[in-house]
């Protein structure tokens, strides 16, 4: 497998990003609901929106077709979802480069990610557009779940905080 170095450093930022998006959820039943009702999106809805640390602890990057980044190349991590020093619950996620723009580090990535809790899955989608100042802000949809998470839907944004943490604000609707 061949390594290029500068995109595949913006591309795990990215698919860090992504990953740790997902990984609030298990602190979910400790928030609380937002007052007034939930969310102006959603009146009436429950929103619970918390604060969570995605660590990654593992990558890999999968080189297709043409050596360089090109359309099918895959980005995957795992790691661990962390609330202060405490560890909530892993996480796996796959990335998919969907376009490649002239530039190197000019990108789309489709990421799929799936973070493992003790009462179930929460499952996050969403398409990320990369340039060469990286991803910036990244919100993505919670699509899903399993067990008490299986009604599961809203958003989650993430922001890079350091290697290998991602700062992931949880905008959890049941």
């Amino acid at each position: 497998m061949r390594r290029f170095p500068r995109f595949d450093r913006h591309f795990g930022r990215a698919a860090a990003l992504a990953l740790a998006l997902v990984c609030a959820a298990p602190v979910a039943a400790a928030a609380d609901p937002v007052p007034g009702g939930g969310h102006p999106l959603y009146p009436g809805g429950r929103e619970q929106v918390f604060d969570l640390v995605a660590r990654q602890t593992q990558s890999s990057f999968v080189d297709v077709g043409t050596p360089g980044p090109s359309q099918g190349d895959a980005f995957i991590i795992s790691g661990d979802l962390l609330q202060g020093a405490a560890t909530v619950g892993t996480f796996g996620e796959v990335c998919t480069l969907t376009r490649v723009g002239p530039a190197v580090d000019s990108f789309d990535q489709q990421c799929v990610v799936t973070f493992v809790l003790p009462d179930g899955d929460i499952t996050i989608q969403g398409l990320i557009s990369i340039t060469a100042a990286g991803p910036g802000d990244i919100n993505l949809a919670i699509t899903g779940g399993t067990g008490r998470y299986r009604t599961a839907h809203g958003f989650v944004h993430a922001v890079n905080a350091s290697a290998p943490d991602t700062n992931v604000t949880v905008h959890l609707i049941r």
